[in-house]
């Protein structure tokens, strides 16, 4: 298949697959329609994977401002076409297989949902506007894309209806990021009028006006921090828990938070000429990396642990962006696909086995549940950055970076590179840290699954119906062989820097172990070490029990919620109700007083009209003299 056949497919292929899986009614249509619906989403991602793969094979090398033409607006000309390069195959590659996967493992996980057909539909759609973003030539579409996955995750983070917080989360998920997209459509506007053309290409080699382009490249990355859950857009990204763990994998691996380092990536060539973006980008990563990791640090809830992990690994790639490495950025971004979306996966099974997703109510699961344990163990591990494992790679490039442009000569001025090495660096040792304590937690001592005031289940999703088996297990054969294939390029994907072919892919430059490493490697021991120490010296403890009075502060996120409920929220909300008031009591005043005041013009004209001929006729005369005298007053 030619290259002009299989870039153009990538994205249609899921969209029409999504497209037609929700023309299947919902409701329990039985297992025929639960078949056809989970048959639709498992080939639609099945071919999308092999189209990715004959793409990572043989990649496009040159753009072409070629495609179909979509829409003229003037003199812009809106085409479907698409540029696959190596760096978009690897990361088109990513996206397939963690759709895949996640459309395998919802078979099992949500056996008896009766809304399992919109929602593989949907998890199709998802998947074919973030293949839009990645491989699209045209930055309307790329937008198009942005905009398509922000409405599907709308719908999975509110798919369970029955569960009050799932709508509220689905909600403030898409306002949040709509906040940043609005800076990201203007600043998008912004470079198509300058250049005069909706190509990336032409984009790309303009000359843009330095401060034109400084603006249009703030407003893009305030988009960045909403669909990327950056400060201070990340709020909307714990509260996206409640909705099915499958997604929030989906969502957390390599698709929507991912989009926007992606779209950074992409319009680096631009970015590398303003200082001023770089150094806002630069300030915004090395204050997400630090408020993800110690709100992680905090948590109860197993699945918010890891998505505030997410937004802390999220704020490495940012951070390698800033200092001048898009090559480490997105080379963690590929890491970290994997091992999140294994780590949510397991995730998943383990809630699946207990049916709560609070760690207080786990414990003694690491020989009930072999599989699942070992998985953690690999993706924590890479998480945390622990050699060889593939997070251990991508991080020292992120670190490496960081460290070179302290040194001055890129594009970022060095103070902002000294901020991003040293949240990175300090976050090293809080990763650890907390993935230590979640994997002591759910997997050692003793089981305290009922907890000391009986069974709950605090869970979101279907696992709720389910009664708690006798002892817990893996999971059955759909959830656990996700599982086990995640676990290899978790494990191994870092070695892929050794492969020249993929080094040369991302421009990556080659691997090599000095010195420099052994600051990260003993903060790492550090942050594990005094995990396992709390843990040892109180058995059954919560090490987060270290942190006092600062725990709430930390689990509470900062209470960032609660300061932008009281400075933003609730002003937006006052004046919200200021200008309905002023509309209603005045503006539709207005309205109201000109029609009576019409209609009882015209019910006046209408009786002078009805009157006797008599009275008419001295009407017309006193009129006629009216006018003869203010002619003649007037001259």
């Amino acid at each position: 298949m030619s290259i002009d056949v299989a870039g153009p497919l990538l994205p249609l292929v899921p969209l029409i697959v999504g497209l037609i899986g929700l023309v299947l009614p919902p409701g329990d249509g039985g297992a025929t329609r639960r078949r056809l619906a989970a048959g639709l989403g498992v080939t639609g991602a099945a071919v999308a994977l092999l189209l990715a793969v004959r793409l990572v094979l043989d990649p496009a090398d040159d753009p072409q401002n070629s495609g179909l033409t979509l829409a003229n607006f003037g003199y812009l000309e809106v085409r479907f076409g698409t540029f696959v390069d190596a760096a978009a195959g690897y990361v088109a590659l990513a996206v397939t297989v963690v759709a895949l996967f996640v459309q395998i493992y919802s078979i099992a996980y949500l056996h008896d949902d009766r809304r399992y057909a919109p929602y593989a539909a949907q998890v199709s759609l998802f998947t074919g506007a973030m293949l839009l973003v990645v491989a699209s030539s045209d930055l309307i579409l790329m937008l198009v894309g942005w905009e398509v996955m922000g409405a599907c995750s709308y719908l999975l983070i509110g798919h369970d209806r029955r569960l009050p917080e799932a709508p509220a989360a689905a909600v403030k998920a898409f306002l949040v990021t709509r906040v940043g997209d609005v800076g990201f459509l203007l600043g998008i506007a912004v470079l198509i009028a300058e250049a005069d053309s909706t190509y990336l290409g032409d984009v790309l080699t303009h000359d843009h006006p330095a401060g034109t382009l400084t603006a249009a490249l703030l407003l893009i990355l305030a988009g960045v921090a909403g669909k990327s859950a950056q400060f201070p857009l990340h709020t909307w990204l714990p509260d996206a828990m409640a909705g099915p763990t499958p997604i929030s994998a989906l969502i957390h691996a390599a698709t929507m938070v991912a989009a926007g380092v992606y779209v950074v990536f992409r319009l680096y060539p631009l970015y590398r000429q303003s200082p001023a973006a770089l150094a806002t980008l630069a300030v915004l990563a090395a204050i997400t990396i630090l408020l993800g990791a110690l709100s992680a640090m905090a948590q109860d809830d197993l699945k918010r642990v890891l998505a505030w992990s997410t937004v802390s690994q999220i704020g490495y790639m940012t951070g390698a962006l800033a200092v001048g490495s898009p090559a480490a950025a997105l080379f963690h971004l590929l890491t970290h696909a994997a091992f999140k979306a294994l780590l949510f996966l397991a995730a998943g099974a383990v809630i699946h086995a207990v049916g709560t997703n609070l760690m207080s109510r786990m414990g003694g699961l690491r020989t009930h549940m072999p599989v699942t344990f070992w998985s953690f163990v690999i993706g924590l591990g890479a998480l945390a950055g622990l050699p060889p494992l593939s997070g251990f790679w991508s991080k020292e490039n992120v670190l490496t970076a960081a460290a070179h442009a302290t040194e001055g000569g890129e594009t970022a001025p060095a103070w902002a590179a000294w901020m991003v090495w040293l949240a990175a660096m300090l976050s090293v040792g809080l990763t650890a840290w907390y993935a230590t304590r979640l994997l002591l937690r759910t997997f050692f001592g003793v089981s305290r699954a009922y907890g000391p005031d009986g069974p709950d289940w605090e869970i979101g999703f279907a696992d709720g119906a389910h009664r708690t088996p006798a002892a817990p297990h893996d999971p059955p054969a759909l959830m656990r062989w996700p599982l086990i294939l995640l676990a290899i390029p978790a494990a191994l994907l870092g070695l892929a820097a050794f492969a020249p072919g993929f080094r040369t892919a991302l421009e990556l430059e080659d691997p090599h172990l000095g010195v420099a490493v052994a600051l990260p490697m003993l903060l790492l021991a550090a942050g594990a070490g005094t995990a396992w120490w709390l843990w040892r010296a109180a058995p059954g403890a919560d090490p987060a029990l270290v942190l006092g009075r600062a725990g709430p502060l930390l689990a509470a996120g900062f209470r960032l919620d609660e300061v932008q409920d009281r400075f933003v929220v609730r002003p937006v909300k006052a004046l919200a109700r200021v200008v309905t008031a002023f509309d209603t009591n005045d503006v539709d005043a207005v309205v109201m007083a000109t029609g009576t005041g019409t209609s009882r013009a015209g019910a006046a004209l209408k009786a002078a009209h009805r009157l006797p001929l008599p009275a008419a006729a001295v009407a017309v005369c006193a009129a006629a003299l009216l006018l003869g005298a203010i002619a003649w007053w007037g001259a």
